[in-house]
């Protein structure tokens, strides 16, 4: 069977997995967007921002290398199983420990509740079996759809029905903390070999050399994807960080969920065909031609439409969305036909690109984030990361160029 036809296989599978889970979020958002208010979404921003910012630093980058590694990967899981349980009882305390001083720093008291709560969901995390990433280094797509629908679904479902009976933003986080626990069920049920507590020094020094650029990338793009949520959240307010987030997430979902489908399967692939250049090269043009397609028609519809958009999906209290909502759609175009760059970075082990051109970005919107939130409030923070990604975006196809033309010379 052709690596093209694998491709097209796995983009199948990956496509209804991402496709069903955004319509889920869709309903998730369009249910309790009528039930709470931008107010309480803001609380459970600020909450995520922290979770996911102590999640980022301590990332190992594990995941990536055991799908890089050529060889069998069962000798480095019960070293992975312990760092990761070790990682989620040391964010979760952090976190728990911190939830006043959080809250304090966004002058939001409501916050200090739900951030406390959100520190069970890393504790959780920390115990799932990391052999769940076979699904991807084995190709095998189809046993990924099933797994992860699943947990998004319960996770979904669980969060509305929360929603609906208490009416409060912690059904958004017992829908997270009822998800993180399916996953670890479903991870040792399902998923072979079952890891056991053991430590390595060996390994862990390889992994955490290997994935040092990783975790590097995952910091600065954590502060890329939400460092214009907290300056809004700081310098504007709780309810002006709901509406932002939102606006974020509509104009994201449907334009890079396309991109990020791209992302995981042909990572897997371009991994086996490193060492077969012309190949490659024609898989990655053909990738990113077919993204670009897909993605521009969804950016106009979300740009020209996006007012119905917001009346359909949220209602008509969330209209403050709707012009940041239009320079998010372009922005989201410009993110996709570059983010799956990124897959073909990590499978020729050029892992320093992603944070380099990461970095770019961070720059980029350090120097303007500010100004423009000033000069232009909500829509400012919008104009800020389009501009980042606009500049990024020939750094990385000036590296791809040259590593797909170089690729096997010396210094590639």
């Amino acid at each position: 069977m052709s690596n093209t036809h694998e491709i097209v296989k796995g983009i199948s599978w990956i496509g209804a997995l991402r496709a069903s889970t955004r319509v889920i979020a869709f309903v998730r958002i369009g249910v309790l967007a009528r039930i709470l208010t931008p107010l309480e979404f803001g609380l459970y921003g600020i909450a995520t921002l922290f979770l996911e910012f102590l999640e980022t630093i301590t990332e190992t980058g594990i995941n990536v290398f055991l799908v890089q590694e050529e060889g069998e990967m069962e000798e480095y899981l019960d070293t992975a199983w312990l760092v990761s349980i070790l990682r989620g009882i040391f964010i979760a305390l952090l976190i728990f420990g911190l939830s006043s001083s959080v809250a304090s720093f966004f002058n939001s008291p409501g916050a200090r509740t739900i951030v406390a709560y959100i520190s069970l969901v890393p504790l959780i995390r920390g115990f799932i079996n990391p052999a769940e990433v076979k699904f991807r280094k084995n190709l095998e797509f189809h046993k990924e759809f099933w797994f992860r629908f699943i947990i998004f679904a319960f996770d979904s479902s669980v969060a509305i029905v929360f929603g609906i009976i208490t009416h409060q933003t912690t059904s958004l986080v017992w829908g997270l903390i009822a998800g993180a626990v399916l996953e670890v069920v479903l991870s040792f049920a399902l998923i072979k070999p079952t890891p056991k507590i053991a430590l390595d020094l060996g390994k862990i020094t390889k992994v955490i050399n290997r994935g040092k650029w990783v975790t590097a990338y995952g910091f600065f793009n954590y502060l890329f994807e939400n460092g214009d949520d907290a300056v809004v959240g700081k310098l504007l307010n709780t309810g002006a960080l709901g509406v932002y987030q939102m606006a974020y997430k509509i104009s994201t979902l449907p334009i890079t969920e396309v991109s990020q489908v791209f992302m995981n399967v042909t990572f897997p692939y371009y991994s086996k065909l490193t060492r077969e250049k012309e190949e490659l090269k024609s898989i990655f043009i053909k990738t990113i031609s077919i993204i670009s397609l897909l993605v521009i028609p969804f950016g106009l519809l979300i740009f020209f439409f996006s007012k119905q958009i917001v009346l359909i999906i949220l209602g008509d209290k969330w209209l403050a969305a709707v012009p940041v909502l239009k320079i998010l759609s372009v922005f989201g175009i410009v993110r996709a036909i570059t983010h799956p760059c990124y897959s073909l970075f990590l499978a020729m082990k050029k892992q320093e690109l992603i944070t380099a051109a990461t970095l770019v970005n961070i720059i980029v919107m350090a120097i303007t984030l500010i100004p423009f939130i000033k000069a232009f409030s909500l829509m400012g923070a919008g104009y800020s990361v389009l501009l980042s990604a606009v500049i990024t975006t020939p750094f990385v196809y000036y590296y791809v160029f040259k590593l797909l033309e170089g690729y096997g010379h010396d210094g590639l």
